[in-house]
């Protein structure tokens, strides 16, 4: 009997995908890790003809979403398109989490990095790179204030980072929406922030903000003539998002490396880049070890901004 139920398993994990898949999105549609599931969707239909579908679980800034997956059956047919909130920074920022993000999932790879946009208003600091921006905040202790999307997301924790990092102070204001970009330009509230490089790069080509440096370790394609922040004196720094594809805890191994190599092949699709790149994401792709030690790695790191800011979730 036990080996017939072997058996079968392993028929059945042979033949990976039989039926429709689920990459379940803790972000409404239309939204940035929305965008890059579909595109991985759609790549994963194209190649084993069949269904994959997206489901969106929005709420409690993505955790809902990834709570689902982590609850699920480990048999590949229902995947998290997960990012840097649900997947690190939230377990510091929240009280409670409905799940462990380093113990209930199993990770497939990576698939890209959003940086964000240093931007300033040129009018209210005028300044013409990092360096000098820093000098500027530095000689001016709590007279900048900087714009986010909202406490504890990217946006927000990229400046508290760079506070720490570069010893300034700034004073963090919360925005939710557009909001935050509107008053940015008129300068008079706000002075700058980090952002996410399709929601400024027009401005930022018209003239009415300024980019300064983008927050990935290396440069962004959608962006290239930007330097980083490593390379402009704080070699350290990344703040990043990103998103990945992964399994619940226990995903059978073979499961993981058919949906890992899918990812690989999908990621070197030109046309698939260059839609990732106009979306503001470098494509990257890794290995499930890779991207289970990234996810620690960046746990441990917002953790201690998380705890030097004193962010906590709305």
């Amino acid at each position: 009997m036990l080996l017939a139920l072997a058996t079968a398993s392993a028929s059945a994990q042979g033949i990976y995908p039989s039926r429709q898949i689920t990459i379940v999105v803790g972000f409404s549609a239309g939204g940035s890790t929305d965008i890059v599931a579909r595109l991985v969707a759609e790549e994963m239909r194209k190649t084993w003809g069949q269904p994959v579908v997206i489901d969106n679980k929005p709420g409690a800034g993505g955790n809902i979403g990834a709570a689902i997956v982590a609850k699920a059956k480990p048999d590949g047919y229902t995947l998290l398109m997960g990012s840097v909130g649900p997947l690190a920074i939230n377990a510091s920022l929240y009280p409670a989490m409905p799940y462990d993000n380093l113990k209930d999932f199993t990770p497939i790879s990576l698939v890209v990095h959003v940086p964000n946009m240093l931007v300033v208003n040129p009018v209210a600091m005028p300044v013409n790179s990092f360096a000098e921006f820093v000098a500027l905040v530095k000689a001016n202790p709590g007279k900048y204030f900087f714009a986010s999307t909202g406490t504890g997301t990217s946006s927000h924790l990229s400046g508290e980072l760079l506070k720490t990092m570069a010893g300034v102070e700034a004073t963090h204001v919360p925005y939710k929406g557009a909001v935050a970009l509107n008053d940015l330009l008129s300068g008079e509230q706000v002075h700058f922030m980090f952002a996410t490089i399709p929601s400024v790069i027009e401005f930022v080509r018209a003239g009415r903000l300024r980019a300064l440096a983008v927050t990935s370790k290396s440069r962004s394609a959608a962006a290239p003539e930007i330097p980083t922040v490593a390379e402009s004196g704080f070699p350290d720094f990344e703040a990043s998002s990103w998103f990945g594809l992964l399994g619940p805890a226990e995903l059978p191994r073979e499961i993981v490396l058919k949906l890992q190599a899918e990812i690989g092949r999908a990621l070197k699709n030109p046309d698939i880049r260059a839609k990732l790149v106009a979306q503001g994401a470098d494509p990257v792709g890794s290995t499930p070890e890779e991207f289970s030690a990234y996810m620690r790695a960046e746990t441990a790191k917002w953790a201690r901004v998380v705890k030097a800011s004193g962010a906590k979730a709305d």
